[in-house]
């Protein structure tokens, strides 16, 4: 006897499941799960049944049909890192950056985040969902599905409570899962210049506990979705001590740790994360052996962001392939921002990791679908397709899942379900 679900793609050259157990690490990273010939039958929202065209034929009907033939199937694409909602731009820094003006000397100018902190704690609260929303959507297009935002250019209370209240409304509308991450430690605004630890007890005393009751009276609370506390733990941003004293204070009301780590140098950011038992640390361009060591043995996921490497012009990258080697559980993200990253695609971000960071195509879609759900805590519910789990998935218009890095400025999604619906593009 026959069962019926809501939606059966069938006739894929393949389906990439990105299955296994996660987050994956060594050899793992580069199994994408490949099943020639493949389909997927979805129901209720949820993955029902993957395997060859032929198998699912024979046990499913479906309300809605789809041919896919020709085309690969994989899981949509969860963009771990992001730092979406913003105002105004930075286009006159990237011509100073052409001319040879590093990221530090603009912040330390005023420039960098402080010049997005302007705009952003002068826009309203509909000019920031307007402008999230309509990067949201294009990143939907691109094949993304799920979203971390962080805060962080308010840098006061009201105004990143004010980021919060963005991302909410963007969750409660936008095509993607959203995941929100507190980073009210980002910079130091202009109020604390000269006065660090002044604006790290802020963030701790008033801050963190404004973010806890907004999270507790949230959106995110009702669905179960986790909210994150994190830092940037850099040279001239905020040193070792004042990040454990951030994420320390997270802890206390909840609020899981991620780190911005050893981006251009280590200060003991990656250990910390290790130490902290954080969701994950991210950059890591830095980071020494034993520091690698210390977070390949933990829990905590390796983040890396490329495209910021690319956009600078940078010919240093991440050690991917050393992460690799060291057990660690990569994952990829865009790193989207204003100022190092404008970057919308996870594809793009694939094809730079593949091509300065070697490693392979599976490996790169391993750590933009599993691998970065597990950088959200939601690797038990997203990023591959296997039974139970929640149908978020991609028709790519390729015979191959290796297109998906190997174009270059492309845009091979045809179709993106999410949740088991068709989006609308």
């Amino acid at each position: 006897m026959t069962e019926i679900v809501d939606l059966l793609l069938v006739n894929a050259a393949q389906v990439v499941t990105c299955a296994g157990p996660g987050p994956k690490r060594g050899a793992a990273l580069a199994d994408a799960g490949v099943i020639e010939r493949g389909a997927v039958a979805v129901d209720d929202g949820r993955i029902a049944a993957v395997g060859p065209t032929a198998e699912l034929q024979s046990r499913f009907r479906s309300r809605v049909h789809m041919d896919v033939a020709g085309k690969i199937i994989c899981p949509g694409f969860v963009d771990c890192h992001t730092h979406l909602v913003f105002a105004g731009d930075r286009v006159d820094e990237f011509e100073r950056k052409l001319a040879g003006a590093s990221y530090q000397e603009l912040l330390a100018a005023g420039g960098g985040i402080l010049s997005t902190m302007r705009a952003t704690r002068a826009a309203s609260l509909d000019e920031l969902v307007a402008l999230g929303r309509r990067r949201l959507y294009a990143m939907a297009r691109l094949g993304t599905t799920t979203v971390e935002i962080k805060s962080g250019y308010g840098l006061d209370t009201a105004g990143e409570l004010k980021i919060l209240a963005a991302i909410e409304q963007l969750a409660a509308a936008a095509p993607q899962d959203i995941v929100p991450t507190f980073l009210g430690a980002h910079a130091l605004p202009p109020e604390f210049i000269g006065d660090p630890d002044g604006y790290i007890a802020l963030v701790c005393e008033e801050m963190l506990p404004a973010v806890a009751a907004w999270r507790n009276a949230s959106l995110f609370n009702a669905l179960g979705v986790p909210v994150f506390n994190d830092v940037f733990c850099e040279q001239g941003v905020f040193d070792l001590a004042q990040a454990r004293r951030v994420l320390e204070a997270g802890l206390k009301i909840g609020l899981r740790p991620k780190i911005h780590a050893d981006e251009f140098v280590s200060l003991g950011g990656a250990r910390l994360a290790a130490e902290l038992d954080a969701i994950s640390a991210d950059h890591l361009d830095a980071t020494p052996p034993e520091e690698m060591a210390a977070l390949a043995a933990s829990q905590t996921i390796a983040v890396l962001l490329p495209g910021v490497n690319f956009h600078l012009g940078s010919h240093h990258f991440a050690q991917a392939r050393r992460w690799v080697e060291a057990g660690a559980a990569v994952a990829l993200a865009t790193d989207f921002n204003p100022g190092s990253a404008p970057i919308l695609s996870l594809p793009l971000v694939m094809a730079i990791a593949c091509r300065y960071q070697r490693l392979t195509p599976a490996e790169a879609l391993n750590a933009v679908t599993l691998n970065a759900a597990h950088a959200l805590g939601l690797g038990d519910r997203l990023g591959s397709l296997e039974v139970g789990k929640q149908a978020d998935l991609l028709v790519v218009d390729a015979p191959d899942y290796r297109h998906l890095a190997y174009w270059l400025g492309d845009n091979l999604v045809a179709a993106v379900i999410k949740a088991g619906k068709p989006l609308e593009m």
